[in-house]
């Protein structure tokens, strides 16, 4: 059955602009997303829905791209009637688990203390409690994984596509080639793999290698159009995803030439890629600098070396 996709676009208060949400009506009405939990965001979603001859009251479920706050804030309008589909990895920041906090916080500070990064008190407290202010409390219904199909949507079916989040899922139908894609891949900016708290036990995901390795499968996929979570549609992501290879080739190179130069902390690095930015967006930029010394490491290029509890980077 042929489907139509309604794009709903939803202000955030983030650099990105707004956020698109998107509707599914087949056997079920299903909202993919939902925009950040702010009163302009609530306004301009229900609007949008009325224009549509649509309510709250009409979504059977909301499917999630992934957890972070501009896709998952409005969830609480929809308590607690709607399902909320989406990886597993979804449930400890949509319910805000108070030990998962804890755990994020403690993740942080170590890794950041291993980085180099001069840290104030309090510091990583903020920076997790910060990623939750316009975020929600709800919990995951029903978990989704690679290949599964969508519930009310069966043409659709589920792509595991981590690296910007480890919860990050895509939906492809293979009839029209429409892929909805969240934030894989954008035309106005280069998503940014962020660093996250693994799970117990476990390491650490390296994102960026992730995160190319997803963009990767989208070349060998029948996709015709890309719904993202923000900008415009996409129709030749061949060509986006090389501009971004390229990109993050340069930057790469641009790291490894500086080590090549002298022996350096990512901290020490993250200053020189970005020497006004790292001050006010400090979690995205030591998640961009660390995504590339993973990637210079595996490729051979560099080595790391530990002196009294402080990670450095020399080229080989």
């Amino acid at each position: 059955m042929k489907e139509d996709i309604i794009q709903l676009s939803i202000p955030t208060p983030f650099a990105v602009g707004d956020v698109h949400a998107y509707i599914l009506k087949g056997e079920a009405v299903t909202l993919v997303d939902c925009g950040p939990m702010t009163e302009e965001a609530e306004h301009a979603f229900v609007t949008q829905l009325h224009e549509h001859r649509l309510s709250i009251d009409d979504i059977d479920q909301v499917v999630l791209t992934h957890h972070h706050a501009d896709h998952v804030g409005l969830l609480n309008l929809m308590k607690p009637h709607v399902r909320v589909i989406g990886h597993q990895l979804n449930e400890p920041y949509i319910s805000q688990d108070p030990l998962f906090k804890e755990r994020q916080i403690t993740f942080t500070k170590h890794l950041f203390q291993q980085l180099g990064v001069p840290l104030r008190p309090d510091e990583c407290e903020r920076i997790v409690k910060q990623s939750y202010t316009y975020s929600c409390t709800a919990h995951v219904d029903d978990v989704i994984k690679e290949g599964d199909r969508l519930k009310g949507h069966e043409q659709f079916y589920v792509i595991e596509t981590p690296g910007h989040a480890q919860s990050h899922l895509s939906f492809l139908d293979e009839t029209t080639g429409h892929f909805i894609g969240g934030d894989l891949l954008l035309t106005t900016i280069s998503s940014n793999p962020l660093m996250e708290a693994p799970y117990e036990g476990e390491e650490r995901q390296k994102s960026l290698l992730q995160y190319k390795a997803s963009l990767n499968r989208l070349l060998h996929l029948p996709i015709k159009t890309i719904y993202p979570g923000h900008g415009q549609l996409i129709t030749s992501h061949h060509e986006l995803i090389e501009e971004r290879f390229k990109k993050q080739e340069k930057r790469a190179n641009t790291m490894y030439q500086l080590l090549k130069r002298k022996e350096m902390t990512a901290f020490h690095l993250c200053r020189k890629l970005f020497p006004v930015l790292y001050e006010e967006a400090l979690f995205l930029t030591m998640s961009e600098t660390v995504g590339q010394l993973d990637v210079l490491l595996e490729a051979g290029q560099i080595e790391e070396v530990q002196k009294d509890g402080i990670l450095y980077y020399k080229a080989n």
